[in-house]
């Protein structure tokens, strides 16, 4: 049985902190099935701004709108970079602060618990490991 290389490593680790950006993307716009259904955390667009407000017990709902808008933003652009291997260190760099924003927020809004139960921290790892790796296989990075 052959060995996994560490570049076979980081290929997998921008793989998977793309998916998991792209679910939690794909949850906010209903795409894993209607608010309340099994599995899902919230359905629509509306109940992922209610969320943001809690997380930012400061903003208005249009404020937490934006806040929304500029987190679904980065995650698209993130997992886009990762998935193709385009700047790699600095997507897995960007993913790492987006996740501890999140983490930060959570413990501090929601409970201390919360961030573990999501497996922001372990994603925010995750991505800090990737950002030491260098350039991974498969990926847009290797033909620049």
């Amino acid at each position: 049985m052959k060995n996994i290389t560490i570049l076979e490593a980081g290929l997998i680790l921008r793989i998977v902190l793309a998916i998991t950006m792209l679910s939690a993307v794909a949850d906010r716009f209903g795409i894993w099935g209607a608010p309340g259904s099994n599995e899902v955390a919230w359905g629509n667009w509306e109940n992922f701004v209610v969320y943001t407000q809690t997380l930012n017990p400061f903003a208005t709902k249009s404020v937490a709108e934006i806040l929304g808008s500029i987190a679904t933003f980065f995650e698209v652009l993130l997992s886009l970079l990762l998935l193709f291997g385009f700047k790699t260190r600095i997507a897995a760099l960007g993913t790492a602060f987006l996740m501890l924003l999140f983490a930060l927020a959570m413990a501090i809004s929601v409970s201390v618990k919360a961030p573990f139960d999501y497996s922001v921290l372990t994603s925010a790892a995750a991505a800090l490991l990737l950002s030491t790796i260098g350039k991974t296989v498969f990926a847009v990075d290797n033909r620049i």
